[in-house]
């Protein structure tokens, strides 16, 4: 059986918008014509891909099982068409982590790879799962285990961070601040610390047991939160340019120093050129820049991603297993 990639992009698209009309704008035709490929494409496999009714439209089971590689053939016909022409499509890079400011990162070496696309995922699972269905090349934000299969990572940054509390807190006149000393404090999260990695292991390792979430509508909004009561604090990576936010106190960690994981993950099998180029700026400005150095006598490293079997053990080896120094250093703010 032969199928028209025209249809088979059609399913695609309809499958993400499941709504017909939105669907055939993406493609720049009419909802009519749209129809009439996605029937054709039924009427070879023999069987229905959507249910269409009063709730809208749905895949049917034939048609969840069908998008994954459906939306495969629509990668490979278009790298076919891009090998064919003799040009080199841009590599589609997300980022997830928007409160931490992931694109400071990027944009540093994003220069030497060539030439970009960039997007925005909301959170690991669902940038994973587009990296997975071939959607994009790769994802840059913070990662940690388990990785599903089928993925490859690198360790960009090890970055310090500093907790961010009300000016009129207790702790706020200090020059810094241990970890443990946040204990009677209130954790602010910009959402459920189920889903926030960083800010439920910190909370966990270090006693905090007070916490409460916000809705994240944007880094100025959440450190205004913060600011508003004497007993939040929360965290935030040292580099990340703070805005203005009235009475607002930035005080550095440290005995030890939290450490936030930046990464570079991509599928396994993806040949883009871009993407080697992208993952050898990222080593070559980590290594000038000595991001990923790291003392466990001073640091605090939650387990990095990794699919070492050894991932359980101690910070230490979870860190060499990441490529991380364990040199003792004065770390760069810049």
């Amino acid at each position: 059986m032969d199928l028209d990639v025209a249809h088979v992009r059609a399913f695609v698209r309809t499958a993400e918008e499941l709504h017909f009309g939105r669907a055939a704008g993406t493609l720049a035709i009419s909802q009519q014509a749209l129809s009439k490929r996605i029937a054709r494409l039924e009427s070879l496999l023999g069987t229905k891909l959507f249910q269409r009714g009063g709730n809208g439209v749905r895949l049917t089971e034939a048609g969840q099982r069908f998008l994954a590689p459906a939306r495969q053939t629509v990668a490979a016909a278009d790298a076919a068409v891009a090998a064919a022409v003799g040009k080199e499509r841009p590599l589609r890079v997300d980022v997830w982590g928007h409160l931490y400011a992931p694109m400071r990162r990027l944009a540093q070496v994003a220069g030497r790879a060539g030439e970009l696309a960039l997007g925005h995922g909301r959170d690991l699972p669902s940038v994973t799962t587009t990296l997975l269905h071939g959607e994009i090349d790769a994802a840059f934000g913070r990662a940690h285990p388990p990785l599903r299969a089928g993925l490859a990572h690198r360790l960009v940054r090890l970055e310090p961070v500093d907790a961010v509390l009300s000016a009129d807190h207790p702790l706020a006149p200090e020059p810094a601040l241990r970890p443990d000393q946040l204990r009677d404090s209130t954790l602010w999260a910009p959402g459920a610390l189920d889903r926030l990695d960083f800010l439920h292991r910190f909370a966990d390792r270090f006693g905090i047991q007070n916490t409460a979430t916000s809705i994240n509508l944007g880094l100025t909004h959440f450190l205004t939160e913060v600011a508003e009561d004497p007993r939040r604090f929360s965290l935030v990576p040292a580099d990340v340019p703070l805005p203005e936010a009235p009475g607002l106190r930035s005080v550095p960690l440290v005995d030890p120093t939290p450490l936030y994981a930046w990464s570079l993950l991509w599928r396994t099998g993806n040949g883009h050129p871009g993407l080697n180029r992208l993952t050898a700026a990222c080593a070559g400005e980590a290594g000038r820049r000595r991001w990923l150095e790291y003392d466990p006598a001073r640091d605090w490293l939650p387990e990095p991603p990794t699919n070492h079997p050894r991932r359980q053990g101690k910070q230490r080896g979870a860190a060499q297993g990441a490529g991380v120094s364990k040199r003792t250093f004065e770390r760069p703010r810049t």
